[in-house]
């Protein structure tokens, strides 16, 4: 009698239904099934689309939804129910504390975490005309088009990249900014008007990255995915969000933190910022030193934000 063979592997990868996050998921299962052959298998890799509370209230500003993991908690939910294995996130969408239990297990190769700048009549920011309409749902990016530009003005947009882009044809706002990688992922990398550099628009804490969460007691998930964990990338993301994690950034905080290595890797270049979100007040700091202190440096650039605003600067903050 022959014996039973045995049963194919199958993981199941969670994220969320928009265009961009099941690119993401795709990615990751095309990752995996180029490091492990067992796993390019059609149905060894499913993924499971999960609705968060950010997908679901559609007709207000994040900031007003509040709280912190808006586009994550039911995903990490699922991870801790064992309804999935892996959860698939935007990095820059992660809460800077994950449920017990759980972590980020690996951070694949970060795409380009730069802003786009998309406009109706202008090839850059500097050249809108005054009182044009600039739509973003994201605080960050609200308080430093206000910081370069106090003369335009800032309407809410909402929405995956082609329902901004067709608000921005149907002319309901004259600009709008998104993420780079998400547009290269979508494969919408050639429609971008202008990628500004940091130092026009300074990027979001790990914007571009991919991070893939799993049950830190789970060996068999982690043996997956260690393959594709990029050290260089993995490095800038725990540095930038250890910045975040003593600002204890929320969605009403504008904060922006972006990381550089050098060519060999050794060394990192941190930049940070924490603005009012109208442009009235900011405070910038930087870092640099090994790549390998990164988190450290994070952390004393946090730290020297928070002692050069001071606690008026934060209560303002708390009290919009």
């Amino acid at each position: 009698m022959s014996a039973s063979k045995p049963a194919r592997p199958r993981l199941r990868l969670g994220t969320r239904g928009s265009p961009l996050a099941l690119a993401q998921a795709r990615e990751v299962r095309a990752r995996l099934a180029a490091a492990h052959p067992e796993l390019a298998a059609d149905g060894a890799v499913v993924i499971a689309v999960i609705k968060t509370t950010g997908d679901r209230v559609r007709d207000r500003p994040l900031a007003e939804i509040g709280g912190k993991g808006l586009f994550t908690k039911e995903i990490d939910e699922a991870l801790t129910d064992r309804r999935i294995d892996l959860a698939v996130h935007s990095m820059k969408d992660v809460p800077t504390w994950l449920p017990d239990g759980l972590g980020i297990v690996s951070v694949p190769p970060r795409e380009d975490p730069r802003d786009a700048f998309f406009a109706r009549d202008a090839a850059t920011l500097a050249a809108l005309p005054a009182g044009a309409v600039v739509g973003t749902a994201s605080l960050r990016r609200q308080a430093q088009v206000l910081l370069a530009r106090p003369d335009v003005r800032v309407a809410p947009l909402r929405g995956n990249v082609a329902t901004r882009l067709a608000k921005l044809e149907r002319g309901e706002v004259d600009a709008t900014l998104l993420a780079v990688a998400g547009l290269k992922r979508l494969g919408e990398g050639a429609r971008i008007t202008a990628a500004l550099s940091p130092e026009e628009m300074l990027p979001a804490v790990a914007q571009g990255a991919i991070g893939i969460a799993a049950r830190l007691d789970d060996g068999a998930m982690g043996a997956y995915l260690a393959p594709l964990d990029d050290r260089p990338s993995a490095l800038r993301v725990l540095a930038e969000r250890a910045c975040l994690r003593e600002l204890d950034g929320s969605c009403r905080t504008p904060i922006a933190v972006y990381t550089e290595l050098t060519e060999d890797g050794a060394s990192m270049w941190l930049r940070a910022l924490i603005s009012m979100p109208d442009g009235t007040a900011a405070h910038r700091t930087e870092q640099r030193g090994p790549a390998v202190d990164g988190e450290a440096m994070g952390r004393a650039a946090g730290q020297a934000l928070r002692a050069a605003a001071g606690p008026a600067f934060f209560a303002a903050l708390a009290a919009l």
